[in-house]
């Protein structure tokens, strides 16, 4: 019986991959119809990623240092980091947060969203945030594979959302150093990870928006 739910759900899991990636838009057209000389974003939502320190993996660095990148060239006046401690005792966003803040951002332009722990999530508790503050014209920006996995969803539940997908022509020119951050005074206590409070199934829920209380 196990192992009939485990590969239902790695079926039902490629094709959730398959159907986002199929009707979505390329990242050439999401990134032409978002990111132009003259557009301003009042906000940009970066999704987190796990921290395993002493230092940040590949993903997280290039998330933000694009969101960084963004904020410098004038095209986010404010920068929202969303991610929850998932997958290790450290809440994502925070983490994002400090390194965003050694990079030059002012630490009054970005905004933590603690609750996410699913990339659904992000978007929806980000942009939750966003007009909390009053922030009206909002974007996601994230890597493209994500980016075009999230399009459905956003288009479905957030109409008004925008996207600027990494692009890594840009990325490359960027600089990639990497600033030391003080991470063990936000070491959370006694952790206990996604895996283990949530089953398999769960965390496909999960992904899919199925925690969100949309009505909230």
């Amino acid at each position: 019986m196990l192992k009939i739910l485990k590969y239902t759900l790695i079926f039902l899991t490629g094709t959730f991959l398959i159907s986002c990636l199929w009707f979505a838009p390329s990242v050439k057209k999401l990134t032409a119809r978002s990111l132009k000389d003259t557009t301003v974003y009042d906000a940009i939502i970066v999704p987190g990623v796990p921290f395993n320190p002493p230092t940040w993996d590949m993903v997280m660095k290039m998330r933000v240092i694009w969101a960084t990148h963004l904020y410098k060239t004038g095209h986010a006046k404010n920068i929202i980091m969303s991610g929850s401690s998932v997958y290790s005792p450290f809440v994502e966003a925070e983490i994002m947060r400090l390194y965003a803040i050694k990079m030059g951002v002012p630490a009054e332009h970005i905004f933590v969203e603690g609750r996410a722990e699913h990339s659904t999530e992000n978007i929806w508790y980000g942009y939750k945030l966003a007009k909390k503050n009053d922030f009206k014209k909002i974007a996601l920006a994230s890597d493209p594979f994500q980016s075009r996995l999230l399009y459905n969803f956003a288009k479905k539940h957030l109409k008004d959302l925008h996207f600027l997908p990494v692009i890594f022509d840009t990325l490359e020119t960027l600089s990639h150093t990497e600033p030391k951050i003080n991470y063990d005074s936000l070491r959370i206590p006694n952790f206990i990870p996604l895996p283990n409070r949530e089953s398999q199934w769960q965390r496909f829920r999960g992904t899919m928006g199925k925690h969100i209380h949309f009505k909230e």
